[in-house]
């Protein structure tokens, strides 16, 4: 594995590579990924990350983009106008762009959401959260690696933070990428073991070191609250329940039980601090187990639930993992329906962006079908504001959910 060299960022001009012109059509769309396979005689000798000039067959500008030749989208483009250059004000500029549109965000109940939401926010492989008064990144293509001093100088100079942590580690799009991990504190205070942050009035540790993506799934907030609306009086199953976040919430809401399910014994020991310090309703148990086991097993003891909440890992990391994921998702959604009592909730998600919604909706109905039960469709769940999706890029779409009721 190379590590990007930010001395090679650009050469200039930029090296040009031609697209093949049937492959083309997503130029043109404004999508920004293209694959090796639409290149022709894709170089192998160029710098992880640097940045190149697209051209169709007859020699006319397309765009630019940075390369990787180690990865199967070599090209993540920057910009279809040929009079901007990819240069360190572009990025800041973008990064500034990103957060302004997040400003209203901040609140005295909120302090911890999304501030760049890589392709999305025009920013290719790059992740920003905020945590309070801490900033914490990750880059998760060459290009945005080979960028990483210029963004951290941004994000300090934009966001001020009392620490900049990065978290370019535990992910496999890095190593898709032929990156190697970097983690670590860039500017400022090292965060503590669990930075307190705030969620619509709720308060959270957060592991921003070491826990799951950049410490918490902030992805899910607005979910959570829209759960928590079926909660009161009720006993929950929080299935893949981390560091508490959905059992919190229903908790805040008046549930009369929650039990949490994760088969990680730090992030229980976490979601158990979290439900104590917020002085939720409810009796809480903690059940360090495999959920797919541990549901089984529940049905076969004849236990019941109110509401069941799934918020599994990704399924499916490609179109290839696509059949498996499916009878993954039918098979966990299978145990919980047999676990809601007459009039139950069901809410269940996907984190799998190659599992297209009408693919985990199916895997959902068929699991109903086998349980020899109805579902009615109360909600569809996906991403909170600060996740906006490009329209010209449906993959930004990854997360999807829905809240059913037994009929």
């Amino acid at each position: 594995m190379q590590q990007p060299n930010a001395l090679l960022a650009c050469f200039d001009p930029p090296p040009k590579l031609t697209v093949v012109r049937e492959r083309g059509d997503s130029l043109s769309r404004r999508h920004p990924w293209v694959f090796e396979q639409a290149l022709v005689r894709p170089p192998k000798n160029l710098p992880l990350g640097v940045t190149v000039e697209l051209v169709d067959g007859k020699g006319r500008f397309a765009g630019r983009g940075s390369y990787n030749c180690e990865s199967r989208i070599a090209v993540r483009m920057m910009t279809y106008d040929e009079n901007e250059l990819v240069t360190e004000t572009l990025w800041a500029q973008r990064i500034a762009d990103a957060v302004g549109r997040r400003a209203a965000l901040a609140d005295s109940d909120t302090d911890a959401y999304r501030l760049v939401f890589s392709e999305n926010d025009l920013l290719p492989g790059l992740i920003v959260d905020r945590y309070g008064d801490y900033v914490v990144f990750q880059t998760l293509s060459a290009g945005a690696s080979l960028w990483r001093d210029t963004i951290a100088r941004a994000l300090v100079a934009v966001c001020q933070p009392r620490g900049l942590f990065e978290r370019s580690d535990g992910d496999d799009r890095r190593q898709h990428e032929g990156l190697e991990p970097s983690i670590g504190t860039l500017y400022g205070d090292e965060p503590p073991e669990h930075l307190l942050i705030r969620q619509d009035g709720l308060t959270f540790g957060v592991d921003i070191r070491a826990g799951h993506k950049t410490g918490f799934y902030l992805d899910q907030r607005q979910n959570r609250r829209a759960l928590a609306a079926y909660c009161a009086g009720a006993d929950v199953l929080n299935g893949f329940s981390y560091t508490g976040g959905f059992g919190v919430y229903a908790g805040a809401a008046g549930a009369k039980s929650v039990v949490h399910l994760d088969s990680s014994a730090p992030a229980l020991e976490l979601c158990r601090e979290n439900v104590e310090r917020n002085g939720v309703a409810g009796e809480h148990e903690y059940l360090c187990e495999n959920a797919f086991g541990a549901l089984r097993a529940m049905r076969d003891e004849g236990r019941t639930f109110d509401v069941v909440v799934l918020d599994p890992p990704k399924f499916a990391s490609s179109k290839q993992h696509l059949e498996k994921a499916a009878r993954g998702y039918k098979e966990l959604n299978l145990s919980a329906i047999k676990l809601l009592r007459p009039g139950g909730v069901l809410a269940t998600f996907s984190c799998s962006g190659a599992m297209e919604r009408p693919l985990f909706y199916r895997a959902v109905a068929e699991a109903a079908k086998d349980a020899g039960r109805d579902l009615l469709l109360e909600a569809e769940l996906g991403h909170p504001t600060d996740h906006p999706t490009l329209l010209s890029f449906p993959e930004g779409s990854y997360l999807k959910g829905l809240i059913a009721r037994v009929v």
